[in-house]
């Protein structure tokens, strides 16, 4: 089984000024980042407005960071979409692109009939057909449906899925997970303020929107856990949860793209209807990242 250990940012899709894919500030933030120690790139997830862009756009943008990309750096899709077939067509075609591995998102439109068999169903069609290892994505922010544990568990038995992202922030969900699936099913924490608690319990790394703008210090987390120095870890988790949280739950996609705008990287407006963070929310970002310690 493909190890995948470490942390991952869900990047941020670049646009230009006609509102298309820019590959070229894709790849200047793809060389940024090549120096952080860093594990891969988690391509068209939540952060990177997946649900947003057509199924071409993401594959070129997989195509992007996989030449950006050194060799030894994992580079995961995000090919989720509501039907089934559809996220088969566009795991395959990531995989022709370049993806090592597709993170599926649940599909929620139809939530209240996304019970376990039909997930079960879903996502063992996915993986029959994947050319490529798949890794769950339970992110009930976005969906409004979390994926039982037990679920998981019945799942972690398909030698094609390797394991999950979970954006819960459920500590005891962590847990669960770990408890019930095989001891090579790798979990992932998806959520930036439970990322030290997970990994303390047993997540193998963690897919963080916060990891756009702090790579360093999250793979640091990563390391000093791994080497059992807890206290530097905690100090250095503290110290970012401003960060994290200003970046994901309060000012969101917008956010995450102005802090990046504001660190060096290339960020820029998202897609509409979202809209480009306004000056007082870049003023309060820079605050933030003045605090932390990241922003002079």
């Amino acid at each position: 089984m493909l190890n995948l250990a470490g942390v991952y940012p869900p990047i941020i899709t670049p646009f230009d000024d006609s509102g298309a894919l820019d590959v070229k500030a894709l790849a200047f933030n793809i060389a940024k980042w090549e120096e952080t120690g860093l594990r891969g790139y988690c391509v068209a997830g939540s952060n990177g407005e997946g649900v947003l862009l057509t199924d071409e756009e993401i594959c070129r943008a997989v195509r992007t960071v996989r030449q950006a990309a050194s060799p030894e750096k994992i580079v995961i899709a995000g090919t989720g979409r509501e039907s089934t077939a559809a996220t088969i067509r566009l795991t395959q075609a990531a995989a022709e692109a370049g993806a090592e591995v597709a993170l599926v998102i649940t599909p929620s439109f139809y939530g209240n009939e996304m019970g376990s068999a039909a997930l079960i169903r879903h996502y063992e069609a996915v993986a029959e057909a994947s050319p490529i290892p798949i890794l769950l994505y339970n992110v009930p922010k976005y969906t409004n449906l979390n994926m039982a544990p037990s679920t998981v568990a019945r799942l972690a038995r398909h030698e094609k899925i390797v394991g999950i992202k979970d954006s819960a922030g459920n500590i005891g969900q962590i847990i669960d997970l770990l408890r019930l699936c095989p001891p090579d099913f790798q979990v992932f924490v998806g959520n930036g303020p439970a990322f030290l608690s997970g990994l303390q319990v047993g997540a193998v790394g963690g897919i963080l929107a916060v990891a756009n703008v702090t790579p360093r210090e999250y793979v640091s987390i990563w390391e000093l856990v791994r080497t059992g120095r807890w206290e530097e870890a905690r100090q250095i988790h503290f110290r970012l949860m401003p960060v994290g949280q200003a970046v994901t739950t309060t000012y969101g996609v917008p956010g995450l793209k102005a802090a990046m705008d504001l660190l060096g990287y290339r960020g820029g407006a998202p897609r509409p209807p979202l809209l480009l963070a306004d000056a007082a929310t870049r003023q309060a970002l820079a605050q933030i990242l003045r605090e932390a310690g990241l922003l002079e």
